[in-house]
């Protein structure tokens, strides 16, 4: 260093509390494996349903719990004491012996944790946390190789939390979401209208649609076999078969042209390897006075340091997740789960779309609805 270049200052840390920088981020760290084990954890007891005995019989010992459950008592104690320190489970008498101590589920905890048509339900959200672990092998050879994996190496956790994860927003939400914009309301409305769902997964924003517009028929395309045969075990089930159609396929491969009122991609536009195409393929197949409208993340118009937790949260399901399984595709442009609204606009031009409108519509925080003008 020359004479006349200044010293930089040493790194004081954090003058307003005194933090030193290294300790900081090492407290980081930790708090970060403390969320961790507490995720895996959760799969654990949501798998084992251990929780959901909790929430419909009460208070009960480890033997109960593990009787009910067909576990070993000793790990279910194990995992009992692990949740009342981490603050999950409340126990009724904690200077009891380890057998005879009591445990419950709070009922909001409940809600969170076995509620499956709560909008704060997020059990699932451990099962994909879970599911991406088992296949960091994987992962770790395709960051060194820029190869993939594909989306059925995940297994049937990870494709069901998906559903499951997503099935309140749709249920619950989606008809007042699409009602508040009232042209694209009137196009839905339309008697006998025809609306296309391209990678519906397990059917359930299909159903959505069908139930908010009962003159509507629905027809939901997905590539993931296991996928459309549980969606179509849905309509069943909600008996909407006779408006609800399911289909094995790519959107790529749409080609009955003007053939539908509108189509919608939630959630899955990012994955596709091909998204340009996919998109060509809709301006095809829906009429000029249709519309087509991607719903996707509601992550931040450009990228910065120190993103908020929908950034942070969405670039961990890229990296673990979405990434890996679109690279799986040779070709793939490897868009990754953060799609900010430059490279959708991008993508719609590219396939003969005018314009992209982001539209006013409230209730999916972490989502962003935008429609692509023809």
């Amino acid at each position: 260093m020359s004479a006349t270049e200044p010293t930089p200052a040493p790194d004081t840390g954090d003058l307003a509390t005194g933090a030193d920088p290294v300790d900081a981020f090492a407290d980081r760290i930790f708090t970060s494996a403390l969320g961790a084990f507490e995720t895996l954890s959760v799969h654990l007891g949501d798998r084992l349903d251990w929780y959901r005995i909790l929430a419909e019989r009460g208070s009960l010992t480890s033997s109960e719990l593990a009787e009910a459950a067909g576990t070993g008592e000793r790990y279910t104690r194990e995992w009992l004491e692990h949740q009342a320190v981490s603050g999950i489970l409340a126990v009724d008498d904690a200077d009891a012996a380890p057998s005879d101590r009591r445990y419950s589920l709070p009922p909001a905890h409940a809600e969170v944790l076995t509620d499956e048509e709560s909008l704060a339900y997020l059990a699932p959200i451990a099962r994909i946390v879970a599911s991406a672990a088992a296949q960091l092998p994987g992962l770790l050879d395709a960051a060194r190789t820029g190869g993939g994996v594909p989306w059925a190496s995940f297994g049937a956790d990870m494709r069901d939390a998906q559903g499951d994860i997503n099935r309140p927003w749709f249920d619950r939400q989606l008809a007042g979401a699409l009602a508040s914009v009232p042209e694209l309301d009137a196009v839905l409305g339309r008697p006998g209208a025809r609306i296309l769902d391209v990678g519906c997964g397990h059917g359930w924003s299909s159903l959505a649609l069908a139930r908010a517009y009962p003159e509507a028929v629905v027809d939901g395309v997905d590539i993931d076999e296991p996928s459309i045969a549980s969606a179509r075990a849905h309509a069943d089930d909600a008996e909407l078969a006779d408006r609800v159609t399911f289909h094995l396929g790519g959107g790529e491969a749409l080609a009955e042209e003007d053939a539908y009122d509108a189509a919608f991609v939630f959630e899955a536009l990012h994955d596709m390897p091909n998204p340009v195409e996919v998109l060509t393929a809709l301006r095809r197949v829906v009429r000029d006075d249709g519309a087509v409208v991607i719903m996707d993340e509601a992550v931040a118009e450009t990228f910065a340091p120190d993103g908020d937790e929908v950034e942070r949260i969405m670039y961990g399901y890229s990296l673990l997740v979405c990434l890996p399984d679109s690279l799986s595709t040779p070709g793939s442009v490897g868009t990754g789960t953060v799609m900010r609204p430059a490279t959708l606009d991008a993508y719609a031009r590219d396939a003969g779309f005018a314009s992209t409108e982001i539209l006013p519509i409230e209730g999916f925080a972490a989502f962003r609805f935008t429609r692509l003008r023809p």
